[in-house]
């Protein structure tokens, strides 16, 4: 499931992912909260996933899709990605391919999430 973080700092998303993520999750949560973010010129994005046991057969495609959008049609919107996780093959994952992701990128754990929305902010 994911769903959006409400209390974030004004001109930042913020999104909690755990469980089995769906195709629906893509398409119904975090494909409209991107947009939003670029939309407004400035992605500033603090994803946080906790309890994860994987995607669903059909999430495989959007989260390809999805991740394909990010870095090459919406790549100059993106300033700043925090990943919160406490999955550590997920975390490791995501500090050996920062280097893809567009703009800045912080992996960080559950405990800094507080830390991790204030460095989204700039």
């Amino acid at each position: 499931m994911i769903e959006r973080i409400e209390d974030m700092p004004p001109g930042t998303v913020g999104l909690r992912a755990s469980g089995t993520l769906s195709k629906s999750d893509y398409t119904d949560v975090l494909e409209p909260a991107l947009r939003d973010g670029v939309a407004s010129g400035e992605l500033r994005l603090v994803f946080l996933l906790t309890d994860f046991h994987g995607l669903a057969p059909g999430a495989w495609a959007e989260d390809v899709k999805t991740g394909l959008q990010a870095m090459v049609r919406d790549h100059a919107a993106w300033r700043r990605f925090a990943f919160v996780t406490d999955v550590g093959w997920v975390a490791r994952s995501m500090r050996l391919f920062t280097w893809m992701v567009p703009g800045d990128v912080l992996v960080a754990e559950p405990g800094q999430l507080e830390e991790a929305k204030e460095w989204v902010r700039g």
